[in-house]
């Protein structure tokens, strides 16, 4: 049986990791087996940059924290080797890291995850890796706003350049006559 102290240890373990997951919008488990110590340190400075959290948890510790925040249905995933990147505001930087990574590395798979406390597939996890980037979204909502005032004033602009147009032809008339 474990000292007293290790159990503290594990417990704290335990709330430390439920807080992570209750601040956390989306988490993502993976299979980290057969990745090189170069490849693993690329993936953590990538994740770290794009926000995310990464980390190596051993499954029990794990399941007793999903069970906390009340996540259930990822106890299936929790065999082998579990790593969990979280990120607490971006959907997408996540999944796309750990799916390009799953595409590099063959024995490196994602497991599956959960969305604002939802348990999703590894499918649905593809699927949000295959969105564009925050900043592009933004972008093309921004652009699709933008394009109906930019028609509008594209027209308003012929319309005035067509006035200056007459009166300029008429202002020539004028002269020759």
């Amino acid at each position: 049986m474990p000292s007293e102290k290790i159990l503290e240890k594990k417990k704290q373990l335990v709330a430390d990791l439920s807080t992570m997951l209750k601040e956390s919008s989306i988490g993502v488990l993976v299979d980290y087996k057969g990745i090189t110590v170069e490849q693993d340190t690329k993936l953590r400075k990538e994740l770290r940059e794009a926000g995310c959290n990464y980390k190596v948890i051993k499954n029990t510790l794990l399941s007793r924290a999903f069970a906390d925040v009340g996540i259930e249905g990822l106890d299936e995933s929790l065999t082998g080797t579990t790593a969990l990147s979280v990120s607490p505001d971006d959907y997408v930087s996540g999944p796309k890291i750990l799916t390009e990574c799953a595409k590099k590395v063959e024995s490196f798979t994602v497991k599956g995850g959960f969305i604002d406390g939802r348990v999703v597939s590894v499918d649905e996890i593809q699927a949000l890796a295959k969105l564009p980037s925050k900043e592009v979204l933004i972008a093309q909502a921004l652009g699709g706003l933008n394009s109906p005032i930019q028609g509008f004033a594209n027209v308003l602009s012929g319309t005035i350049r067509g006035l200056v147009i007459a009166l300029d032809q008429i202002a020539q008339k004028n002269e020759t006559a």
